[in-house]
């Protein structure tokens, strides 16, 4: 499926990226100071500041819109969503969402995205799987009040063997509304890179993820992960798993010898649900990052197997 990533948005765009800079005015940056086609500034106190609204709209340079997400709710409101390249990947993806009045342009704060449901039929076996996924958008930051963010993380590519879906469900200040099933295309990655890998404790099956990797650089770098648990049945989203790890961390360059890197941390659980810890890559090129997974109680659950070159079977492979 072929996206259109940058008309798209202009057509739309007058009415939701102008929104950006519509809402009602504060001390500090009032309406008279933004100049927006489209947008009227009324003191509209369901939407956030002038202020707000223009890191909104800076922040929504540096992204994409995905068509096939965006929809209207009751007639009265525009809901978009966005990744960084309005393309999906094997993997993790943030998916943003913004909402914005049709009457106005300015943009809501309060508003839902729940029930983020991805889906991928399986054409041969005739079956649909779900896939690694967050809980409901939340926003990520103070300087976005308008943006909620949730991801997904893809185990497979669309293709030959099958075809993806998302759906989800909306409240926007008492509007129902939401997508049902939109089709979406994803992308396999780069030969070379995985950033999604299973694992299994007894007769359960996991899914480690590690976020947004191409934002690794050479350095300390804070090296993020999620882990979900894959549920039964396997149409229903995958969430985190409630069981607590610890993963052991060991990077190596396979086309350098397989040299280490010295300073880094293991990935603990975080209150958000997170895995993260420490990685120093000392150079570009394509990094190994060796996992093992232990309990609490530090019994090595997964990774601890070989392979030839004695290093972990589980891992992820990223090219910084």
């Amino acid at each position: 499926m072929k996206r259109i990533n940058r008309l798209y948005p202009i057509l739309l765009g007058a009415l939701l990226i102008a929104s950006a800079d519509s809402c009602n005015s504060n001390d500090d940056l009032g309406s008279q100071d933004i100049s927006i086609p489209g947008v009227t500034f009324d003191g509209d106190i369901d939407c956030c500041s002038a202020e707000e609204a223009l890191q909104v709209f800076r922040f929504l340079e540096t992204v994409n819109i995905i068509p096939e997400l965006s929809t209207v709710v009751d007639g009265k409101y525009n809901v978009f969503a966005y990744s960084r390249t309005g393309n999906f990947n094997v993997g993790y993806n943030d998916i943003y969402f913004v909402a914005t009045k049709k009457k106005n342009g300015n943009y809501v704060k309060n508003f839902e995205v729940t029930g983020l449901t991805p889906h991928m039929l399986m054409v041969k076996m005739g079956m649909k799987h779900s896939t690694p996924v967050s809980g409901p958008a939340e926003s990520f930051s103070d300087s976005y009040p308008a943006v909620k963010r949730a991801w997904v993380s893809f185990i497979m590519s669309s293709g030959e063997s099958g075809s993806w879906t998302i759906g989800y469900n909306l409240d926007v200040l008492g509007s129902n509304g939401g997508i049902e099933e939109a089709d979406i295309t994803v992308d396999p990655l780069p030969a070379g890179q995985d950033w999604v890998k299973s694992f299994k404790v007894g007769n359960d099956t996991y899914y480690i993820s590690v976020v947004n990797p191409l934002d690794l650089k050479t350095g300390a770098n804070t090296l993020k992960a999620y882990i979900s648990k894959k549920s039964s049945p396997a149409t229903t989203p995958y969430a985190l798993a409630t069981e607590s790890f610890k993963v052991d961390i060991d990077p190596r360059m396979p086309d350098m010898g397989n040299h280490t890197s010295p300073d880094n941390t293991e990935l603990t659980k975080q209150a958000d649900g997170s895995y993260q810890g420490t990685v120093n890559l000392t150079m570009t090129g394509l990094w190994r990052i060796h996992l093992t997974v232990r309990d609490l109680q530090g019994n090595v659950v997964a990774g601890g197997d070989n392979l030839s070159d004695g290093f972990s079977s589980l891992y992820w492979d990223v090219t910084i």
